[in-house]
């Protein structure tokens, strides 16, 4: 099921791309402008819009693979983790970014990266730092990413997606101790 919801949210970003491809790149002015409080929609849109081709490719298969591991907890705690990492990536964008038009999915990716890097650390878990381990060795140098350095790249979409996750990870693993059955002793 959760691969299929992934699957599906990245369908979706390729029928917005074409959308955008088939309307001359109408899409593109749609992303966040720092500071500029006429167009608040646009938090919402971010992540669906992509300068082209290749920079929607460029996340398809992150978000893919990553998307898929981060939704292991539940379609709930997935939909749950991406609020968070979509609205700290979008609200970090808008107060602090640089001026012009912030596009891509990539501060998920960042998002769901971090998430599962911090996830197993948080929640004490095994199984879960040696799918942070994993991920690392796939994903770790694109951390670089959250630093500025590259013309065009929105590295604070990057920055800010990458602290949303860590702050999900630290949410999620603050509700699974909050639920979790208090421990048993007998004598």
């Amino acid at each position: 099921m959760s691969l299929l919801v992934v699957a599906g949210f990245v369908g979706f970003l390729y029928a917005v791309e074409a959308f955008d491809v088939a309307t001359g790149g109408s899409l593109e002015d749609d992303g966040v402008r720092p500071r500029d409080f006429s167009q608040w929609d646009n938090l919402a849109w971010m992540p669906l819009i992509h300068g082209d081709w290749s920079h929607l490719t460029g996340n398809a298969l992150p978000l893919l693979l990553l998307g898929f591991l981060a939704s292991s907890g539940g379609m709930k705690q997935f939909l749950q983790v991406t609020a968070v990492i979509w609205l700290t990536s979008t609200l970090g964008v808008w107060v602090f970014g640089s001026e012009g038009s912030h596009i891509g999915a990539s501060g998920l990716v960042f998002g769901f990266l971090t998430f599962l890097l911090v996830r197993g650390v948080f929640a004490r878990s095994w199984l879960q730092l040696v799918i942070a381990i994993g991920v690392f060795a796939l994903y770790g140098a694109a951390l670089w990413g959250v630093l500025p350095g590259q013309p065009g790249v929105s590295w604070e979409g990057h920055l800010f997606g990458a602290m949303g996750g860590i702050l999900a990870a630290w949410g999620v693993s603050r509700d699974n101790r909050r639920t979790a059955a208090p421990a048993t002793f007998t004598a």
